[in-house]
C-alpha cells in the first residue's frame, strides 16, 4: 500500500502503519487518543479561535483579514490549510491582507488536528520556508506539533484507505 501521507518517515514506521491499516486498526486507535470533535462549526468561531492563537502567539504580525473553510482544498490543492497576502496599495500606503483558509475536512476532527494546522499557517506569516526556524516556530506555539502532524498524516492515510471516522 501507498502511504502517500506518510512517504517521508522511515520504513520500519511505515509498515507499523502497513499492519494497523490491514488489521483495520488505525480508526481505533486515533479515535481512542482523540475522542471528540471540536465545536467550531461557523466561520465567525474559526476566526475567533485563530485570532485568540495569533493573539497569543503573533501579537506582533499583521492582523488576518478573513478566515475561512474550505471545502475545495483537500482535493485541488492537496493542502489542509492555505495562508495568503495580498498587497495592495491604498492611498499612499502598502495594505497588506492576510487570510488562513482550513480544509472542511476538519471541520468535525479533533481539536487538536484543526491546532496543528492553523498552527503551521500561523507560523508562515514569519517564517515562508519549511526549515529548522519554521518548525521551532510551531513547536513554540504547539509543543506537541510533531506528534500532531504524524496524527493527522495517519489520519488521512485513514481517509484513503477506510474513509472516515465518527468522532463524538
Amino acid at each position: 500500500m501507498n502511504l502517500k501521507y506518510l512517504a517521508h518517515y522511515p520504513e520500519p514506521v511505515q509498515q507499523q502503519v502497513r499492519e494497523l491499516l490491514e488489521q483495520q486498526r488505525v480508526g481505533e486507535l486515533l479515535l481512542k487518543k482523540y475522542p471528540k470533535a471540536h465545536a467550531i462549526r461557523s466561520e465567525r468561531a474559526l476566526y475567533d479561535y485563530v485570532v485568540d492563537l495569533k493573539g497569543e502567539f503573533l501579537r506582533s504580525s499583521e492582523p488576518l483579514s478573513k478566515v475561512a473553510w474550505d471545502n475545495a482544498l483537500h482535493v485541488i490543492r492537496n493542502a489542509l490549510g492555505t495562508h495568503t497576502t495580498v498587497s495592495r496599495v491604498q492611498g499612499g500606503r502598502l495594505k497588506a491582507k492576510r487570510e488562513i483558509r482550513v480544509s472542511t475536512l476538519f471541520r468535525e476532527a479533533p481539536e487538536d488536528f484543526l491546532r496543528m494546522i492553523v498552527v503551521h499557517e500561523l507560523a508562515h506569516f514569519r517564517v515562508r520556508e519549511h526549515d529548522k526556524a519554521f518548525y521551532a516556530l510551531c513547536t513554540r506555539m504547539e509543543p506537541q506539533y510533531h506528534q500532531l502532524e504524524f496524527d493527522v498524516r495517519l489520519y488521512l492515510t485513514h481517509l484513503d484507505a477506510h474513509g472516515a471516522l465518527a468522532w463524538g
